[in-house]
């Protein structure tokens, strides 16, 4: 696996509302938080771009809606804002691609001339997902580090349930199967990228 040096980590909707497990249910994966501060911090130490996406939902219950604790970023996140010494960007959303939000995250990636990107964050099957599609589609090379992702259990039509883990799972054969996205480890990256 070859990193680009300005290969861009989009951290997707690290957000306090995630933690609230009354609102989603049960969770998967408890150490994607460490894996996710990891990235960032090996590609702020090497000067490569980060781009922190923030979800502004239009659900006036949901633990992510603007003006309410749960929109703002997880503490970990937080505290690594603008400490890197490549470029940075925040987008802000309200739908699941981090390509549909403020600014154009596309614009921003193509005016840098990246063309690899590393997607991590929440949820693994919901906005992580969809960015990594859309960015197959685009055109970019794209790595999504799974154990730097994570979901939760969620009910669909007929009353069937899938669980977090099994989400994770169908979400990984998806993009790696489908050829939107080569699926890895965080460390296989940080290696890498190192």
């Amino acid at each position: 696996m070859e990193i680009a040096e300005n290969a861009a980590l989009i951290v997707v909707d690290v957000q306090r509302g995630f933690e609230e497990e009354a609102y989603w249910g049960p969770r998967n994966n408890p150490s994607a938080d460490g894996n996710i501060a990891g990235l960032i911090d090996a590609w702020q130490a090497d000067g490569r771009p980060v781009v922190f996406v923030r979800h502004d939902s239009a659900k006036p219950d949901s633990p992510l809606r603007a003006g309410y604790r749960g929109n703002d970023f997880k503490a970990y996140v937080q505290e690594r804002r603008g400490r890197g010494g490549g470029p940075e960007l925040l987008v802000t959303k309200s739908v699941n691609s981090s390509f549909y939000g403020t600014p154009d995250l596309r614009a921003w990636l193509d005016a840098a001339g990246v063309r690899q990107i590393v997607v991590a964050g929440i949820q693994t099957n919901m906005c992580v997902e969809t960015t990594a599609r859309m960015a197959g589609n685009l055109g970019y090379e794209v790595f999504v580090p799974l154990d730097a992702t994570y979901t939760f259990d969620l009910v669909g039509p007929w009353g069937w349930t899938l669980g977090a883990d099994e989400l994770a799972r169908a979400t990984a054969v998806s993009l790696h199967g489908g050829g939107f996205a080569k699926v890895v480890r965080s460390a296989e990256l940080i290696a890498a990228a190192a």
